[in-house]
Parts: C-alpha cells; structure tokens; sequence
C-alpha cells in the first residue's frame, strides 16, 4: 500500500520534555544570540549564572527551557520550538537571521511533513540547528492565503 495524502499528521502536538541544554562555544556570544533571536516566540532570560558559563531561557512566567551551556558539543544540536502562529515562525527566522543565523530553511509550509506544518530553520553561530514550527488550523491557514495570492 502507497500512500497518497497524508491524512493527519503523526507529529505530537504536546511533549513531555522540560528543558534541553544548548551547547555552545562562547556562553556570552551565545547568550547575546539567543536574547534576540527568541525574543519574537516570547523568549527571555530567566536566568544568568556567569561563572559556571550558563544561561537559561525560556517563557516569563514559566520554567526556563532552553538551557545555554559552553561545551565541546557546540554545533551538535537539532531542536524544534513550537510557536503559536505563522506570524511569529516569521519573526523568529527574521530575528535570527538579523542577530547572526545562517537560514537553512525560509519560513513556509513544508508538504513533505504536512499540510499544517509551517515552519523555518536556521543555523545559530555554533552550527546547532534550531526549528521553529506552528502547526494546525493556523498552520493550514498560511497555506490556504497563500494559494489564494
């Protein structure tokens, strides 16, 4: 059996992870980064910790989640960040474009996941890849207006 269409997609909208650790070369580079590149997906540091070479990022009012952290593993790391809308995938790619990123991937919608699944990829300084994704009705609907363009 072929299949044609994708009916649904098979991506979890939610995910049991709480924190992934960031590895990067320069902690106050990285941090500079990270500061303006997240920013537009509601991003801030939360928390510094200067001698020990970490910083950690992540929504006000929430747990951080992005944990920064000077390592030889710099460069190793893929993660994917959800983001409510099209708008914000936009400004994240926008962002971090501006504040030094290498764009793997221009915001769009990626059919060969879903048709729901808007998303943009860049590379941050260190060469770890960072994915920023809105799926759904939302997602479908940036689709939808740009098929009527």
């Amino acid at each position: 059996m072929h299949l044609t269409r994708i009916e649904q997609s098979y991506y979890s909208v939610q995910v049991g992870i709480d924190h992934v650790m960031l590895p990067v070369r320069d902690y106050e580079a990285a941090k500079r980064f990270y500061a303006r590149a997240l920013r537009p997906l509601g991003f801030a540091l939360l928390l510094d910790w200067p001698h020990g070479r970490r910083a950690w990022f992540g929504i006000e009012g929430s747990a951080s989640s992005l944990w920064l952290a000077e390592s030889d593993a710099a460069g190793t790391l893929e993660v994917c960040l959800g983001a409510d809308e099209p708008a914000a995938v936009d400004a994240f790619h926008a962002a971090a474009v501006v504040a030094g990123a290498r764009s793997s991937w221009e915001p769009a919608i990626r059919p060969e996941f879903t048709r729901d699944y808007y998303a943009a990829r860049i590379q941050d300084p260190d060469g770890n890849s960072i994915e920023v994704v809105c799926r759904g009705e939302a997602a479908a609907g940036a689709l939808d207006r740009s098929v009527a363009a």
